[in-house]
Parts: C-alpha cells; structure tokens; sequence
C-alpha cells in the first residue's frame, strides 16, 4: 500500500448559455461516477477541491455546474483557475454548451421560464448578456458542444463517449422482488405480477422459508406455468434490454411481485437475475424478504 501516492483528481467544469443543456450534462457524469455539485460559487471552488483532495481515491472525478450570473463571478472562477494551473494533483477541463439564440429562445418559451439574467424582460435580452459574459470563458473552453441541433439522449452520449474510461457506457440491469402488499416499488421500470403461480406459503413446512431456499426455488420453478412464464419473460427482456440500453438508460429496475415477496418473487428474481448476468451488469434483491409477519386465519 502506497500511502504518498494520491491519484489526480479529474476537474470538469461544466458551463455555457443558459437552456444549453447544463442539467443534462451533470446528470450523465453523475452516471459516469462522477461527484457533482450544481451551482458551486466559484469563490468556494479550491476549498471544496482541497476537500476532495483531502478524501484520497474515494472522490477522484469531479464535475461542477456553474452558472455566470453576473461579472465578479467570472472573474471569481478565472481566479480559481489560475490557481489551479500549477497544480499537479487536479487537471481542469472546460465543457462550454453554447446554442443558436433562435434555439435557446424558443426552448425557454416551450418551458415558460424567464431568463436568469433578464427575468422580467424578454428571453433574447439575457442571452444577448450573458453571451457578453461568458465570451471570454469560452475561449479558454477545451471542449465547446454547440447542442442546437441535439437531443437530451445525443448530449448525453457525445458525453459518455468523450468521458467515459472504457468509452461505453454502463448499463445496469437491477432485478428486485417485492410484496404487493407492501406496495409496488416506484423506482420500478417494469413490474411483473406472479402472483398467479402456485403459493409455497399454503405448505406448511415451506412457509417460515424463502425462495432463497432450495426447496422452496425447486417447487416454484418445477410448474409447467412457471417455465412457460420463464420462457416468454426472458424472450421478452432480450428484446427489450439491448434497445434499453441503446436509448441511452444507465439502468433498468425490474420488479418481481408476488403477494409477500417472501417464495415466488424471489425465486423468480433470482432466476432471471442469474439468466442476464453474463450479458448486463445485473444487480439482484429482494426488498420485502425480511418484512415476514405471520397471519392467522
């Protein structure tokens, strides 16, 4: 272990014309592992980085959103650069969104929000300001993505392809069961109801287990429904999930419901989760296995 040695932070700052695409850009490195922080002040900016600094590998890609309201913290943030410039333990890059003002113009009327540098007048007078501002800092941009002719998804993916280490991005397949009675989990993309397989609950010496079980798994899957269930779900995923992934997803929650998420779900999740593992990064889990309450009838 190598106690002196501390890998460079890598600094994205990530900056432009308002309705260019700022809050798409830190969404996709944050799916790239980045730490990301909206709307840092550039006068915080080498203390926050000496904190990074300070947490070691843990946080070693950084990417920060700011946001030229007004001169001084421009001249704040090229303050902060300077000063980086000698640094040998952090490496800034620039990533200015720009877009045609007709472009710019007509996004904020299609989200009816005023500009944030002419809030009572009209949308082309803030642009036309902050072109003004941040025309310096434009020339000091590495990297300049003009995003009037992009999409959310193609803004993305230039920046997937541009920042990611392997150059692909990394889709997650995550598989979870669940109990209806606890209530359908609302971060699921697409939600399967088994509840219509035959219940190991109902044998007594199988109840107190859970599809984690061996014998309670062999039961729920040696159903002539459960393998033609089995059959169409995966057909149904393998067409599914490569087109997932094309779209741009950086992850997909599939749920797995049965009605206490203690048997069936749970064999199923971990049937299916094993089946796509080779091909995805598959997570599995089971959110309702601990939550057993017995009951009388």
């Amino acid at each position: 272990m190598n106690n002196g040695a501390m890998k460079e932070i890598e600094l994205v700052i990530i900056t432009g014309m308002s309705g260019a695409g700022k809050t798409v850009a830190m969404h996709s490195f944050e799916d790239l592992g980045f730490f990301c922080v909206d709307n840092l002040p550039p006068s915080l900016m080498p203390k926050f980085l000496e904190l990074m600094k300070d947490a070691g590998n843990k946080m070693n890609k950084v990417a920060l959103v700011m946001d030229m309201r007004g001169r001084e913290f421009f001249d704040l943030l090229v303050k902060a650069l300077d000063e980086l410039s000698d640094s040998t333990w952090v490496t800034p890059v620039i990533l200015f969104l720009d877009a045609d003002d007709s472009v710019l113009v007509r996004r904020y009327k299609e989200t009816r929000r005023s500009h944030p540098l002419s809030p009572a007048g009209l949308p082309s007078e803030g642009i036309h300001q902050e072109r003004l501002l941040l025309d310096e800092l434009k020339g000091r941009a590495q990297l300049i993505y003009n995003t009037s002719m992009m999409k959310p998804k193609e803004l993305r993916e230039k920046i997937l392809t541009e920042f990611s280490a392997n150059k692909q991005a990394t889709f997650y397949v995550n598989v979870m069961s669940f109990g209806f009675k606890h209530g359908i989990p609302i971060d699921a993309d697409l939600v399967f109801d088994v509840r219509f397989l035959p219940n190991p609950h109902y044998i007594d010496h199988m109840r107190p287990k859970t599809g984690l079980d061996v014998e309670v798994s062999s039961y729920v899957l040696k159903w002539n429904e459960t393998q033609k269930f089995l059959t169409k779900v995966t057909d149904l995923l393998s067409f599914m999930l490569p087109h997932y992934k094309r779209e741009g997803k950086s992850q997909l929650v599939i749920a797995i419901g049965c009605t206490g998420g203690q048997h069936r779900s749970v064999a199923l999740t971990e049937y299916i989760g094993h089946y796509f593992q080779d091909d995805y990064h598959t997570r599995i889990s089971h959110r309702d296995i601990k939550k057993r309450k017995e009951k009388t009838v």
